[in-house]
C-alpha cells in the first residue's frame, strides 16, 4: 500500500481491457507509434545522462529498477521499457569494460481498475527480468523512497486526476457549456484546466521525486500544443469537437438531456512545452536534460485507414468513460455516429492549420 494521500482515478478512465478487436490493445497503434519516435531520444538519454557509477552499479550486484507509469494493457509498455533496458546494458557494457549488469525489475503501473490480467498474459515467460503489478493513480506515492533507477510515462499525463469542478458548474464563469473540452475559446475555462493540469504535474513530480534516486533519470512522453496554439486550432481539437456534436445530435432526437451533456467533460489538458517547463522548475526536484517534439508517419497512410485508426483508437480510450456518463447503449450510438461524421469531416480535420504535437521530456533527479 503506497504511502500517502492517493487519488483514485473513475473506473472509466482506464483503456477498454482485453484483446478482442475494440481493446486497446488492439487499437493502440498511435501510442505504439509515439514509443518508437522515442527510442533513439531515449537510447541518447542513457549513453549521456545515466552515470551508473554514480548509482552504484560498480561495485554492487544491484538491480537496475525501471517503472512505467500508466503502463495500460500491452503492448506498448513491453516495446518502451525493453528498449530501456538495452540501452541500459549498452551503457553498462561501455561503462565498465563489458562486466555484465545483474539484472532488471520493472514495475508496471495503472489505475486500480486496469486490464492487469490481459497485461502480465502478455509476458514473456523467458523475460529476463523480474516484473510486478504496482495499480494505483501515479497522481501520488506508489512505490518506496529511491526505489527507481529509471522511470517512464508515455501519454499519460495529459489526462487530468479530475475534470475541474468549476467547469461543471452553471453558476461558475467557468461552466463549459457547449463543450466537452477545454477548446482555448473562454479564458475562464482554460483557467481552471492549466491549475488542475499544474497541480497534478506538481503532485506526480513530488511523488516520483521521492521514488527515483539521485542521479536516476525520467523520461516523460505526453500530448501538448504548440506555443501559443489553442485547441479549437488544431485537428485534435476539432476531433473532440466533432465527438462533442454527436452527444448534441443526441440531445436533439430526445435520447439524453441537455444537462447530461453540460456536465460532461473529457479530463484532458494539452500543455505547451512553456508551460511543462515552468511546472518542472517550479518544482525543483528534477533538471531538465532535454525537450523536443516527436514525430512520426502513422498518418501518412490513405484516409480509410485514418479514420479507421481514429475511431477505433478513440473507442478504446474513451469508451469506458462515455459508458459511465451516458450508460452503454448511447456510448454505443455515439461511436457510430462519429464514424459518419469523421468521414464527411475529415478534410477539415486532416487539413487543420496546427495539430498538437507530442512532448519529449527527459529529466534527472536531483541528488539531494
Amino acid at each position: 500500500m503506497a504511502i500517502g494521500e492517493i487519488k483514485e482515478s473513475p473506473k472509466s478512465w482506464a483503456m477498454l481491457g482485453g484483446d478482442g478487436p475494440e481493446s486497446y490493445t488492439q487499437n493502440s497503434s498511435y501510442q505504439k507509434g509515439v514509443v518508437d519516435a522515442s527510442m533513439e531520444m531515449v537510447n541518447d538519454g542513457i549513453m549521456e545522462k545515466l552515470d551508473l557509477k554514480s548509482l552504484g552499479f560498480e561495485s554492487t550486484n544491484d538491480t537496475f529498477r525501471i517503472a512505467d507509469f500508466g503502463c495500460s494493457v500491452g503492448p506498448n509498455t513491453f516495446f518502451a521499457v525493453e528498449n530501456i533496458m538495452k540501452a541500459v546494458e549498452h551503457k553498462h557494457h561501455a561503462q565498465f569494460n563489458n562486466s555484465p549488469l545483474s539484472g532488471f525489475q520493472v514495475f508496471f503501473n495503472d489505475v486500480t481498475t486496469n486490464d492487469f490480467n490481459t497485461l502480465f498474459k502478455a509476458l514473456h515467460s523467458n523475460e529476463k527480468y523480474f516484473s510486478a503489478g504496482v495499480p494505483g493513480t501515479f497522481y501520488g506515492r506508489l512505490l518506496p523512497r529511491s526505489t527507481l533507477h529509471f522511470a517512464h510515462s508515455s501519454y499519460c499525463l495529459q489526462w487530468l486526476s479530475k475534470v475541474p469542478k468549476e467547469v461543471l458548474d452553471s453558476e461558475s464563469p467557468a461552466w463549459n457549456k457547449g463543450s466537452i473540452q477545454c477548446d482555448g475559446l473562454k479564458k475562464e475555462v482554460t483557467k481552471a484546466y492549466s491549475a488542475q493540469f499544474q497541480s497534478d504535474m506538481n503532485t506526480f513530480l513530488k511523488a516520483r521525486a521521492q521514488e527515483i534516486v539521485g542521479g536516476g533519470l525520467m523520461v516523460i512522453i505526453m500530448a501538448g500544443l504548440p506555443d501559443g496554439v489553442l485547441m479549437s486550432q488544431a485537428g485534435i481539437g476539432m476531433y473532440y469537437d466533432l465527438l462533442g456534436s454527436c452527444l448534441i445530435d443526441m440531445v436533439k432526437l430526445g435520447v439524453i438531456s441537455e444537462e447530461k451533456v453540460d456536465s460532461f467533460n473529457l479530463p484532458l489538458y494539452y500543455s505547451s512545452s512553456k508551460e511543462i517547463e515552468e511546472i518542472i522548475k517550479a518544482n525543483g526536484n528534477f533538471s531538465i536534460e532535454r525537450m523536443d517534439s516527436l514525430s512520426h508517419n502513422i498518418w501518412k497512410t490513405s484516409k480509410e485507414t485514418k479514420i479507421k485508426v481514429s475511431v477505433s483508437g478513440g473507442r478504446a480510450v474513451f469508451q469506458g468513460l462515455l459508458e459511465d456518463h451516458f450508460g452503454r447503449e448511447v456510448a454505443e450510438k455515439t461511436f457510430e455516429n462519429f464514424e459518419t461524421k469523421l468521414d464527411d469531416n475529415f478534410s477539415i480535420i486532416d487539413g487543420a492549420t496546427h495539430e498538437h504535437i507530442d512532448h519529449f521530456i527527459l529529466l534527472k533527479r536531483n541528488v539531494n
